[in-house]
């Protein structure tokens, strides 16, 4: 397991963590968006690694 595999898998989990913040603040459906593909993104690179 490489270190950058968890970097980005915890960059990931605290992005949707954020998403999830940000859905019950209201925040703007764009910003939410574009948090949750960067998570997504983050996620799935880290998995790729593994």
């Amino acid at each position: 397991m490489s270190k950058s595999a968890v970097v980005l898998i915890f960059a990931g989990l605290f992005l949707a963590g954020g998403v999830v913040s940000f859905w019950k603040q209201k925040i703007p459906k764009g910003v939410i968006a574009v948090m949750a593909f960067g998570s997504v993104m983050c996620l799935a690179s880290g998995l790729m690694r593994l």
